[in-house]
């Protein structure tokens, strides 16, 4: 599987609009091809349903779905989840776009409300919403501690699919600790996430922004975005899916929510700008350090703009993105060291990580 990923929200449609096709077709097909009433003794027995399970289902989702909106920008269309009783939703960056306004369909209701930006943060792909007049009955969500989240948990995936408003989707947690970075339409990258939560949930384009929730009925994340295969055409590769850690979310809405911005990003930064580079055979062999911000880690290290960086310790650095990957897993503060080339030498610093 490639490292390639490609938000949810736009993910290759006609891929799911196929899938649709094929399953309409197969709804109109006859079970036999004699058109003879089949015995029912030569039927399978349907499986068991355990009615514990089904009964959490239905209570969580109950509790839960009421609390996760669509939204429709003026191009896109999204989810979102409502965060408190003052009318502010949670969403992804990369649902709000450039818009400033919103139209926001409540579950399970056709009444249509507006909305006004907050404030969006693409680096974490956040954003947080807020209705201009907030509707009698309004219930905010409980958003969990994403920390004490294990691989196995069984978790929900709400959200708007392809339009299709309070949708629900059934996986487990199938990791924690992802990095990921995001694809973008125009083919170049986006936001590179740390400490996501994969999931077998199916996360289909509008899904973006939603709710993964576990058997508690707490949002343990918001679902962003969904692994594709580049042995396919970049279609989705099922089963894998990605949300935004919830304890993530609530450090960043809360900033968006007190302060119309983020303050304190909790993101490492070595203070640079840079490039990939590429050796003689064409293959990307690091990343050339174009402008080092003054009084930044890399700065008080003597990284200098035209060093090429390789590493950062233990971790090679081939491209632009595997340096934010290996920077998304470390925390502001944290010390490490940089080995880069300067003049065709080999040189290490040690350096103390600050913060984007």
């Amino acid at each position: 599987m490639d490292a390639y990923r490609r938000r949810a929200l736009r993910l290759v449609t006609p891929f799911a609009a196929l899938a649709c096709s094929v399953a309409l077709l197969a709804g109109c097909s006859d079970s036999g091809s004699s058109g003879e009433r089949q015995d029912p003794t030569t039927q399978a027995a349907a499986p068991a349903v355990n009615s514990d399970l089904q009964d959490d289902y239905q209570k969580v989702i109950k509790e839960v779905l009421p609390s996760v909106v669509q939204i429709q920008a003026s191009n896109d269309l999204g989810s979102g989840v409502v965060y408190d009783d003052k009318g502010h939703i949670v969403t992804n960056a990369h649902v709000v776009g450039d818009e400033k306004t919103f139209q926001v369909t409540i579950a399970n209701s056709e009444n249509t409300l507006s909305a006004k930006l907050v404030y969006a943060y693409p680096e974490q792909d956040l954003a947080v919403i807020k209705l201009d007049k907030v509707p009698d009955g309004l219930r905010a969500a409980t958003f969990g501690d994403s920390s004490k989240v294990q691989v196995g948990q069984i978790v929900l995936a709400m959200g708007s699919p392809l339009g299709l408003s309070s949708s629900v989707t059934q996986g487990i947690v199938s990791a924690t600790g992802r990095t990921v970075t995001e694809g973008r339409s125009d083919g170049g990258t986006g936001a590179t996430i740390g400490n996501m939560v994969q999931t077998s949930a199916a996360i289909n384009p509008g899904n973006s922004g939603g709710a993964l929730v576990d058997l508690d009925g707490q949002v343990i994340g918001i679902p962003t975005l969904a692994a594709t295969d580049p042995n396919f055409g970049d279609s989705a590769a099922p089963g894998i899916g990605f949300a935004i850690p919830s304890s993530m979310v609530k450090t960043v809405a809360d900033q968006i929510i007190e302060n119309g911005k983020v303050t304190d990003s909790g993101r490492a930064a070595l203070g640079i700008t840079g490039r990939t580079v590429v050796d003689d055979t064409f293959r990307a062999a690091g990343v050339a350090v174009v402008e080092v911000k003054d009084g930044g880690a890399a700065d008080k290290a003597g990284i200098e703009a035209g060093d090429i960086i390789t590493k950062l310790g233990d971790t090679d650095i081939t491209t632009i993105t595997s340096l934010s990957e290996a920077l998304a897993a470390e925390s502001p503060g944290d010390k490490t060291s940089v080995t880069y080339t300067r003049d065709g030498a080999e040189k290490t610093a040690d350096v103390t990580l600050g913060e984007q």
